[in-house]
């Protein structure tokens, strides 16, 4: 099978159910958002984690597959074949990723700024990308019909990012820069 179809050539591209919407169309720009997030991940995968972290991000990517099928999916469409949705475990697991980590991290006192380790610095990107996800898929979701865990996971996940960089600075020990309000 060759990567390129040509279908998209003219500024348009398929959801799921066939349904053929412009490129920038704001369910594109969505999931699209959601697959750069995936691919900065990835990135944090490459700067040499711990097994433990390693084994998180890869369940993250995972359930960010899931989320991209998810959201290009229309939620009334009828499909030939059912696909994976974001679900309550999702955020479950989420959950309990961010609880096991703030038991090793020092209680936060200030706001810090991004960065530390190269490791860190990467998943506060991963943050920040996730949160444009997340607002991107309310303003998605006042449109048209999505998964009614879709937000929260999103809203879990930048959670989870910023607990997993503070706990990386602290193994790796970088100390968090705090910022300072200058009046």
């Amino acid at each position: 099978m060759k990567i390129y179809t040509k279908t998209g050539d003219k500024g348009e591209t398929s959801l799921f159910d066939g349904k053929r919407v412009s490129k920038d169309d704001l369910r594109v720009e969505t999931y699209g958002t959601v697959d750069e997030l995936n691919s900065v991940v990835g990135i944090c995968r490459t700067l040499n984690p711990t097994q433990k972290v390693d084994q998180l991000l890869y369940s993250i990517q995972n359930q960010l597959f899931t989320l991209g099928a998810d959201l290009a999916t229309p939620l009334l469409q009828k499909l030939k074949k059912e696909i994976p949705r974001i679900s309550e475990g999702d955020i479950a697991f989420l959950e309990k990723s961010i609880d096991d980590l703030e038991k090793a991290n020092e209680p936060l006192q200030a706001f810090i700024l991004p960065g530390g380790s190269h490791l860190a610095a990467q998943l506060h990107f991963a943050r920040t990308v996730c949160r444009r996800a997340e607002r991107l898929v309310v303003k998605l979701s006042r449109k048209e019909k999505i998964g009614k865990y879709i937000v929260v996971y999103l809203n879990r996940l930048s959670d989870f990012f910023f607990v997993l960089a503070q706990w990386i600075n602290k193994n790796q020990n970088f100390a968090e820069i705090k910022w300072i309000y200058k009046k």
